[in-house]
């Protein structure tokens, strides 16, 4: 079988929204549901009745979505409302997060498994605080394509100069940013304009409609098919009640590829067999690939365990203990210098302190604080970490799966922190692994 993954750019597409507050992310997440029939009857029925009451004009499609941030401001926190729709091109999964400056945390939540961004601009205001914050976290994230949508065109009277007017302004943020694709496209969500069919309003724009670009942004290189990775999820035994005679590493694979009779190796141990067979979710398969769930068996029966990982032995994964990670804090509480914490990482369970706060990021001027360094909740800073036991991992910008971690507060079992590892040195061989448990 090829190990061409060019099928996969159009068959789902994940995308964030971000935005200042009434921006109107929501009508235009409502109209493309509605223009692309993915609501029900009664929901429009709904709709229609509660803009009548309101005696509003136009169809309010941003009702759509105001049930759900209702929901957010009664006291969920780290939540974020998922829409789903279809095209005959390509289904969608929208993570739809709010603009509030106190809710940092939310997008980093939604943008986490993201393959593009809109990043929605009101046409009258231009460049806001927000707009950089957003376009810095999308550039923190990896995520590959940003869709910047000037809305509201309609209330500046779809003049062309305003729309080239904020595309300077932000072209000229973003190129201290690390975003390899950027388009812009003049809107008004509330009237369709540029949506989902090309304005006859604004023939000055050449582009393509919002709806197009989604349905053909390629995104089948996004994800890491050159470096094989398998962290180990869970260990099926034989002689189990289900599993009479079969033994199978069960996972999912968070990079790469692997196929049988590829030779692998097992972090932490060292060990090296060949791949057997690959079980996905219908039988046998020919070969395995992230984000794909899979069962590898293997030709000899070595030791891993749950948190281990396989690779292939001429491209292994970092291996230490020491880490240097951007972190995005969701917790009250601040950071603790010296605190200990407990890390998730892959499947991969440990504890750990904070060994250095190295600075807090001005998220607005891109500038490093280093003299303030209290990081508290929605703050982004750098810092430097010790694990209890070595992590295999590779830097964030190589592989978004084993690049990213979590910090949970070990009393509360909170979450308090998403964290992305910075590039790191060269690979460590499994034999040179070590535990050092001082200070933990």
């Amino acid at each position: 079988m090829s190990t061409d993954k060019s099928h996969l750019s159009m068959g789902l597409l994940r995308f964030t929204t971000a935005g200042s507050v009434d921006d109107g992310k929501s009508t235009l997440i409502g109209r493309l549901l509605y223009d692309s029939k993915a609501i029900f009857e009664d929901q429009l029925e709904a709709i229609e009745r509660a803009t009548a009451q309101r005696g509003e004009e136009n169809l309010n499609l941003a009702l759509l979505t105001d049930g759900l941030r209702a929901e957010r401001e009664q006291g969920i926190t780290i939540d974020v409302a998922y829409r789903y729709f279809a095209t005959p091109r390509r289904k969608f999964i929208i993570a739809d997060t709010p603009g509030h400056i106190q809710y940092t945390r939310n997008m980093v939540t939604g943008a986490s498994t993201a393959s593009l961004a809109i990043v929605l601009v009101d046409a009258r205001k231009g460049i806001v605080e927000q707009t950089c914050r957003h376009a810095f976290l999308a550039s923190l994230l990896r995520i590959p394509h940003l869709v910047v949508c000037l809305n509201k065109m309609d209330l500046v009277g779809y003049r062309e100069e305003v729309f080239e007017e904020i595309v300077a302004q932000f072209s000229a943020f973003a190129s201290r940013l690390e975003i390899a694709d950027i388009t812009f496209i003049p809107i008004s969500a509330l009237h369709g304009d540029n949506v989902v069919e090309r304005s006859e309003r604004m023939p000055w724009y050449r582009g393509s409609p919002l709806l197009y670009t989604l349905e053909t942004a390629y995104v089948g290189s996004d994800a890491n098919h050159v470096d094989p990775r398998f962290p180990v999820q869970w260990v099926i035994r034989p002689n189990s009640d289900v599993h009479h005679d079969f033994r199978g590493l069960a996972g999912r694979m968070a990079g790469g590829v692997f196929k049988p009779g590829d030779e692998i190796v097992a972090l932490p141990s060292g060990l090296r067999t060949r791949i057997r067979q690959i079980h996905g979710l219908t039988g046998p398969v020919a070969e395995a690939f992230s984000p794909m769930n899979a069962v590898l068996t293997l030709e000899d029966e070595i030791d891993v365990s749950r948190g281990d990982m396989l690779a292939k032995p001429h491209n292994l994964p970092q291996v230490g203990q020491d880490l240097e990670v951007m972190v995005c804090w969701f917790a009250e509480k601040k950071l603790q210098p010296g605190g200990r914490y407990v890390l998730r990482h892959t499947t991969r369970e440990a504890r750990c302190v904070i060994k250095d706060v190295r600075y807090k990021m001005n998220i607005n001027t891109l500038h490093k604080q280093e003299e303030d360094v209290a990081i508290g909740m929605n703050d982004i800073g750098r810092i430097h970490l010790r694990s209890a036991v070595p992590l295999f991992y590779d830097s964030y910008k190589r592989n978004r799966n084993t690049g990213s971690l979590i910090l949970i507060d070990e009393f509360t079992n909170a979450t308090v922190a998403a964290g992305m590892i910075l590039e790191a040195g060269p690979a460590v061989r499994p034999e040179e692994t070590y535990v050092d448990r001082a200070g933990l």
